[in-house]
């Protein structure tokens, strides 16, 4: 029995777990003076948290340790100065679709997308590179293009071909890959919405690593499980040891808001309900009545019960019931106890029935390949959409993905069908084609997100002789195959809403910023020289590169509609119906901004150079102040 507390509270402890609930990393353990394990705040990591640099610390402590990990939690924080630039022609019904392709560095990528879709992921999906010794090149450098940085430091020639993997022999070759998974798993948490999940895929190379950083990153008690996937039913007698045919899935949550987590449940998970009494109130399954508990552990337990065909007194003979005898009560009125066909069995039965039954099921740690697939199954469906041609090695199955999206939080299982789901190692975007497939089969609305570097294809690869000069290149044209697939799929019985789903997605690049660097000394710049400065913006960008970047900042989605304009011969940007009114023309006259004003936009944006002078520009407040008080006006 736990005493009261007879002091007043902890504030040291709560402070912690405020501490802890924002910047779970810092909180760690430590000996106390009399060698006992306790909480602690790491204030070396706080520091990192809160700093704009590196910082040192030498004290020992209880967590996974390797070199350049202050370098990863650094990078994570560190700003860049990048954007994403649309690419209308890489994009299917690029003004509807509300799914995105990101092409670029997903450690960029990611920390663009922090404050347009802060807290609205539900469901993040990822299978990284494995650390078995060949490539994963990420980076991590704000300072140089990736075709730089190869080209310096050896690992690429000019042909694009690479020279350099990740062997064992590195003497980094753990740490270099969990420094680069570090700051992604970072900034993706920030992305996942309160009771949002995250799917892992990791071999036995990193697992285990990956599992301590997840539960440093996320918090401990948010590694929710880790799960064996069956991706193989056959085993080969050539390997020399034991032959892997499973890969382990870690799931995680942003944090307690997830507490119960259930999956859909099947066509199959119904058939065990059947109705042989023909119960008024449906089918139902049974349970086993008898505790695993004996009596001798559980002596409120133990009663004798009456058996009604024959009256008889039943106790078990060294165990336990498993519920109270106030509750044993309630299931014999309520007839919910089945003592079989003939009603002699010796022991009852509890009666669960269907109807009672809340949407889902508790979840398996155990993911077979007859439910998740194999990574046969992956690999026969990239053939299917590329004339039997193996373009892409070793992609996840749509089942493995499509189990992960029948995974919900209750209390509604409709959470499921209305989702964003982020993939930022989208690879072949094995989980875009998920999502077209199962919004096809249940006429969900779930939206992608999908992330890929333009790493280029092997010279002699089946990929490159199919014309595919990069995996984004590739990736994209699968997500538009898979789309016409099922599409050409639908008079498939199991194609639901078909009508109104969106089979598009926007093409964006992750590119260096919109604005010039246009920083000089000032004795570098007199009086005539002003005329003659560069402009901020940089002169191959178009209107439409600069709302994407207003977007970001703004932090808007870069899914929201977006319709062209004409006002007084300007081209205008109407995002979402008056959420945002742009406009990037230069030479803009009062009656331009007037005309914008009258639409009462919830935000405005023009170029800072667009006016011919000071005094209209600053007309521009002036006119909104009138007309429109409650806009929001900026300039780029």
């Amino acid at each position: 029995m736990e005493k009261l507390r007879t002091t007043s509270p902890d504030l040291t402890e709560a402070n912690i777990d405020k501490l802890a609930e924002l910047f779970p990393t810092v909180v760690t353990e430590t000996l106390d003076g009399e060698g006992n394990p306790q909480r602690a705040v790491d204030f070396d990591l706080l520091r990192q948290e809160l700093s704009d640099h590196i910082v040192d610390g030498p004290q020992e402590r209880y967590r996974l340790d390797w070199p350049g990990k202050r370098a990863a939690a650094f990078a994570a924080n560190a700003p860049i100065a990048k954007t994403l630039r649309p690419v209308r022609e890489e994009s299917v019904d690029f003004d509807t679709t509300k799914n995105l392709f990101i092409e670029g560095d997903n450690l960029d990528a990611l920390k663009l997308l922090q404050e347009s879709y802060l807290g609205k992921v539900k469901l993040i999906y990822i299978d990284p590179p494995y650390n078995t010794g060949n490539d994963f090149v990420y980076e991590d450098d704000f300072a140089e293009s990736s075709q730089e940085y190869l080209e310096r430091s050896g690992q690429q020639a000019s042909s694009g071909d690479r020279l350099v993997a990740n062997p064992e022999t590195n003497g980094r070759f753990h740490s270099d890959w969990l420094s680069m998974m570090y700051p992604r798993l970072k900034l993706a948490k920030n992305l996942l919405a309160p009771e949002g999940l995250m799917f892992m895929s990791a071999d036995d190379s990193e697992a285990s690593a990956l599992v301590q950083i997840t539960g440093e990153i996320f918090g401990r008690s948010n590694v929710v499980a880790t799960i064996a996937w069956q991706k193989r039913y056959t085993r080969s007698n050539n390997a020399n040891s034991f032959y892997s045919v499973k890969d382990t899935l870690i799931l995680c949550r942003r944090s307690e808001a997830a507490g119960r987590i259930k999956e859909l449940r099947g066509d199959t998970a119904e058939d065990i309900y059947s109705n042989p009494d023909n119960d008024p109130r449906g089918p139902w399954t049974s349970a086993s009545y008898v505790n695993p508990a004996t009596k001798a552990a559980r002596p409120n337990l133990a009663y004798s019960i009456v058996r009604p065909e024959d009256g008889a007194s039943i106790e078990h003979p060294t165990h336990a019931w498993k519920f109270q005898r106030s509750e044993y009560q309630r299931h014999s009125a309520e007839d919910r106890l089945w003592w079989g066909r003939d009603g002699m069995a010796q022991y009852p039965r509890l009666k669960l029935f269907l109807s009672e039954m809340d949407d889902g099921m508790v979840p398996i740690d155990l993911w077979s390949y007859e439910k998740a697939g194999t990574t046969d199954e992956g690999g026969n469906e990239v053939k299917a959409l590329f004339n039997g041609r193996a373009v892409f090695d070793f992609p996840k199955p749509t089942k493995l993905i499509r189990k992960m999206l029948s995974i919900f939080v209750p209390p509604s299982s409709e959470w499921s069908k209305d989702m964003i789901v982020l993939d930022f190692f989208a690879g072949s975007s094995s989980t875009a084609h998920a999502v077209l497939a199962q919004n096809a089969a249940d006429g969900g609305s779930r939206q992608f997100i999908m992330v890929q570097l333009p790493e280029k294809t092997p010279t002699r690869s089946i990929a490159s002789a199919e014309g595919f000069s990069d995996i984004a290149q590739l990736s994209r044209e699968r997500i538009r195959r898979a789309a016409a697939s099922i599409k050409a799929d639908s008079q498939r019985d199991d194609i639901v809403g078909q009508e109104s789903q969106d089979f598009g997605f926007r093409s964006l690049h992750v590119d260096t910023t919109n604005m010039t660097d246009v920083i000089r000394e000032p004795d570098a710049t007199d009086q005539l020289a002003l005329t003659e400065l560069e402009p901020s913006i940089k002169r191959d960008r178009t209107g439409e590169d600069l709302l994407f970047q207003v977007l970001l900042d703004w932090g808007l989605e870069l899914t929201m509609p977006i319709v062209q304009k004409t006002i007084a011969e300007h081209r205008v940007f109407d995002v979402d119906d008056g959420a945002l009114i742009a406009c990037f023309d230069k030479s803009l006259t009062p009656d331009v901004v007037q005309s914008i004003a009258v639409c009462k936009p919830i935000r405005a944006v023009f170029r800072d150079d667009g006016f011919e002078s000071d005094a209209q520009r600053i007309n521009v407040e002036q006119i909104f102040r009138e007309v429109s008080p409650s806009t929001e006006v900026k300039a780029i």
